[in-house]
């Protein structure tokens, strides 16, 4: 008869390589191969797809062209206050402005252009205005940059085509190769951090969130006499974002495989305007 205690060990340890799965599979912008999610969480790679099965059979995970990828919200997720579903609302961005201390936004890129859906208001720490075009300066700040790692080669290359990366501080990384060498040298799991490459006076930081189909990012920027802070706040920032894909993946409804799953209307848009544009004060949105 197997022992309890240990068998309570394995179980336990098997839902936390599942989550460290999820984990690696958000931080790769929702979709990645086995052998890539065995080698980001060090794990086995025969252990990899027999967790990845089991997450597929719970409708957690599905395949796709590049392996495996995060299953979209329609049909699992339940509607929370607190629930990822929720998250890009204002009232979600306004109470993380306030934990953290900092600009919050909620990015997306979506037909082919980057945009901000979600700008915390809060009268302390006030967004950036948008002295340059968001959506054209992606390579400029964290959290385009975090957008573009997450895009396919062709589709980057695409993007970066129409809205090439010329500087706009002298901190700028400009220029195609420069930028995919940016992109190539960031550390996947650990957040991007950007120092006054949008706007003087300025530092911003972003981590990769994803939402159904579409990248994502969640950022924060700060004045620059507050650099020391960008560090510590883009971790707990991280913690925030995964723990706002746990919950987007384990509130869901019972396994029911017989029974048809209706899609559940989701509302993704947040507030209207792009927090834009640095004021002159040189203050900048991630």
């Amino acid at each position: 008869m197997p022992d309890r205690q240990s068998t309570g060990q394995t179980l336990i340890q098997s839902v936390q390589r599942a989550v460290h799965l999820l984990r690696a599979l958000n931080h790769r912008g929702g979709s990645a191969s086995a052998k890539q999610l065995a080698r980001d969480t060090d794990l086995p790679l025969p252990t990899a797809y027999h967790l990845l099965r089991t997450l597929r059979h719970e409708g957690l995970v599905t395949k796709d062209r590049n392996g495996y990828a995060l299953a979209d919200a329609g049909g699992l997720a339940v509607p929370q206050s607190s629930a990822p579903e929720s998250l890009p609302t204002q009232e979600w961005a306004d109470h993380l402005s306030l934990e953290l201390d900092a600009a919050v936004y909620f990015v997306v890129y979506r037909e082919g252009e980057i945009r901000v859906t979600t700008a915390s208001r809060n009268p302390d720490c006030p967004p950036v205005g948008e002295w340059a075009d968001f959506r054209l300066t992606g390579h400029a700040h964290a959290a385009g940059q975090v957008l573009l790692a997450q895009l396919g080669d062709e589709e980057r290359a695409d993007h970066l085509d129409r809205h090439p990366a010329t500087p706009l501080t002298r901190h700028t990384v400009a220029g195609r190769a420069a930028i995919e060498r940016r992109l190539a040298s960031q550390r996947r799991g650990t957040p991007l951090l950007e120092y006054e490459e949008y706007a003087l006076g300025s530092v911003c930081a972003a981590v990769p969130i994803t939402v159904g189909s579409s990248a994502a990012a969640l950022a924060i920027s700060l004045p620059s006499a507050r650099t020391a802070d960008l560090k510590p706040l883009a971790h707990r920032l991280q913690d925030r974002a995964e723990s706002v894909l746990l919950d987007r993946t384990f509130s869901i409804t019972p396994h029911a495989p017989r029974t048809p799953r209706t899609p559940r209307t989701e509302t993704r848009e947040g507030a209207p305007g792009v927090p834009g544009a640095p004021s002159r004060s040189g203050r900048q949105a991630s």
